[in-house]
């Protein structure tokens, strides 16, 4: 069974090297509307793949970090770079470009990472990513599946370690360290049910 959770921000961005001179040479921004779907064939003890609520913590949180922030490119001309975090409190760094594609494929990994690093106290089992869709507009979006978050030789690498917040945003996580917490494997306990 599949379930889905739509997430929404507002970003801006440049995406370098692509066909469109507006988007390769002009900052601009979506309204971004991500959607998260979990897989698994099993229920828990309140018959649910996964409850929605649990969603609303961490996985959300990561999300926010990019509402309202410009997300750069590390391989971007780093006067770009310096001047985008001057003049910007929200920023998020990539290892890649900050396509819609790109986007679906660290939003995997990020959900995926935090699933893993969950103790599940509500018989949940074998939960799953299966797919991160990204809407960048309303008539146009990507969808990443498991084979593309990891197509690192057709795709570019993505390493989690790579991808930098922002102080601001740190400072307005519930836990400045979340992002550390994460990359370091610190366990996240789910609340038991009720």
């Amino acid at each position: 069974m599949i379930i889905r959770k739509l997430f929404k921000f507002e970003n801006a961005h440049i995406v370098r090297n692509c066909t469109s001179r507006r988007c390769s040479r002009s900052i601009h921004g979506h309204s971004y509307k991500i959607e998260i779907l979990l897989e698994s064939n099993f229920l828990d003890n309140g018959q649910m793949v996964y409850d929605f609520g649990l969603m609303k913590t961490t996985i959300k949180e990561l999300i926010d970090s990019f509402d309202h922030a410009i997300t750069l490119w590390s391989e971007d001309n780093s006067e770009y770079l310096e001047f985008a975090k001057k003049f910007s409190e929200r920023w998020v760094m990539l290892p890649v470009n900050p396509s819609a594609e790109q986007f679906s494929r660290v939003f995997f990994l990020m959900v995926e990472r935090v699933l893993n690093l969950t103790v599940f106290q509500n018989n949940e089992k074998n939960i799953k990513v299966n797919s991160v869709i990204v809407h960048e507009t309303d008539t146009g979006y990507a969808q990443c599946f498991r084979e593309d978050a990891y197509n690192f030789e057709n795709m570019g690498k993505i390493e989690l370690k790579n991808i930098i917040f922002s102080e601001q945003i740190k400072r307005e996580w519930s836990d400045y360290n979340m992002w550390d917490k994460i990359l370091n494997g610190e366990r996240f306990i789910n609340p038991k049910s009720l």
